[in-house]
């Protein structure tokens, strides 16, 4: 496995309906790196997020999605995503307060 930094584990959040509902019971779904395990994550949520204290990762990996252009066929990037539920005393993340 790659040498994986704590800042290189979270790519990106999604911001989906599904994901923006489960905010109010402190569950936050991130892209996160592709070998990254659920240690990896949970050190990076508290390790980026001040007052973020992590209580369950869940990780799953997502398949890319077959394209066509004419004949030709395709698929995107693979992915993968972590839901990461945050413990009743931590902080919200900040990043996800103005949406």
């Amino acid at each position: 496995m790659a040498d994986i930094k704590y800042y290189d584990v979270i790519l990106k959040p999604v911001i989906t309906e599904k994901s923006m509902s489960g905010m109010g019971d402190k569950k936050y779904t991130f892209l996160v790196h592709p070998e990254a395990n659920k240690s990896m994550v949970k050190e990076a949520v508290e390790k980026m997020f001040d007052g973020a204290k992590v209580k369950k990762v869940n990780t799953m990996n997502c398949d890319g999605k077959t394209k066509r252009r004419g004949y030709v066929f395709g698929k995107t990037a693979k992915t993968k995503k972590a839901v990461v539920w945050l413990t009743d005393d931590s902080k919200d993340i900040e990043i996800f307060s103005g949406l």
